[in-house]
């Protein structure tokens, strides 16, 4: 299954709130998160703000659109954006940047296995 990374930046003056909302997400933000197809999902904060999210996804314009489909997502994302230095979409979820993978262990010695 295909895996996604993204990156955001929070506010520096309110990494704290952030990390302490995502210590409690609201269980029917969990359970929409799974019904939609995200697997595996994390998300690691740097001091400086750097957030980079990380999920396994079949596909992820789907699982968005799933997320986006639902009456929790649009509250959670609204609830949070306070918490980003900027975003394009006024949401995190849309206007987080997807990154380019290059490597991944797992393949590279899969495909030293087939050889």
């Amino acid at each position: 299954m295909p895996r996604i990374c993204f990156t955001l930046q929070v506010r520096p003056d309110r990494l704290a709130e952030y990390t302490e909302r995502h210590a409690h997400v609201w269980p029917e933000m969990l359970r929409a998160l799974s019904a939609s197809g995200w697997r595996d999902y994390s998300l690691f904060l740097r001091d400086d703000g750097l957030l980079v999210g990380y999920a396994v996804v079949h596909d992820f314009d789907a699982v968005l659109a799933a997320m986006a489909a639902t009456e929790v997502n649009a509250r959670w994302q609204a609830d949070m954006a306070q918490y980003f230095v900027s975003l394009d979409s006024g949401a995190a979820d849309t206007s987080a940047v997807a990154l380019t993978e290059v490597f991944h262990l797992e393949d590279q010695l899969a495909a030293l296995g087939s050889s």
